[in-house]
């Protein structure tokens, strides 16, 4: 068991996280399965050998401390962290958005991958052999808004600015950083782009979708990589979503 690779993959419920989490353990990596809703972390993990269910609200720093301390102790050590875990949030502009709706997916987001980051980074510093690598899913957001979505895109867009200062402050501990930005993948969340979603002409229409084990594919090959190699920022969509061009 030395030699098997130890992930955490936070908001492994469901959607992206669920097939990340799916396909690191068919991979053979010992998977820590974290999110809010243990039910729904059970039925990521099956009876699939190496998972570890650690139910966990990462905008809670004492619930994230308690998630790494858990990989400590019950694993080991720490070669990879997906922080996954996001929120979209209530629609609205930049002047109906609620406050406090604001604050939740800002401490979602952006305070969450920061104390996840953070724990992790300290795990992968200090254990012997170090490093480990640190894989931020961003989204299409954080490179160009849809509307009413300030509080989502603005954190996805902090989400880059994160993943660059990991990058620089990993180096000297054989730690690197990359960013997933995912456009369109099919899960529960995106179910309603086949009905339609406003566009930023005022109109609403549906959008394609494509298959989320291609996310889980992506983020495999992103993770096999050596310590000496790092993809810094990879996009992956939907060939059709009106993402390139004006919309």
């Amino acid at each position: 068991m030395d030699d098997v690779r130890v992930a955490v993959v936070t908001g492994a419920g469901s959607g992206v996280g669920r097939a990340i989490a799916r396909a690191l353990l068919a991979a053979g990596y010992r998977v820590v399965l974290a999110g809010r809703r243990a039910e729904k972390l059970d039925e990521t993990a099956g009876r699939r050998p190496g998972a570890l269910v650690v139910p966990t609200d990462v905008a809670d720093e004492e619930s994230v401390a308690a998630l790494f301390d858990a990989v400590r102790e019950r694993c080991g050590r720490l070669d990879l962290l997906v922080n996954n875990a996001g929120m979209s949030g209530a629609p609205g502009s930049v002047g109906d958005v609620d406050p406090a709706d604001w604050a939740r997916v800002v401490g979602v987001n952006l305070t969450g991958s920061f104390l996840c980051a953070h724990h992790a980074f300290r795990v992968m510093r200090d254990q012997r052999p170090r490093g480990g690598r640190i894989i931020n899913n961003g989204s299409i957001s954080a490179h160009s808004p849809r509307p009413r979505s300030v509080g989502y895109t603005s954190t996805k867009h902090a989400i880059t600015g994160l993943t660059k200062s990991i990058s620089l402050d990993g180096r000297e501990h054989d730690i690197a950083c990359g960013q997933i930005d995912i456009g369109n993948a099919a899960t529960e969340m995106t179910t309603r782009m086949a009905e339609g979603i406003p566009q930023a002409d005022g109109t609403v229409r549906a959008e394609p979708t494509f298959d989320v084990r291609h996310v889980a594919e992506a983020v495999l090959y992103m993770a096999g990589l050596p310590l000496s190699a790092n993809v810094q920022f990879l996009t992956v969509t939907a060939t059709a979503m009106p993402f390139i061009g004006r919309g």
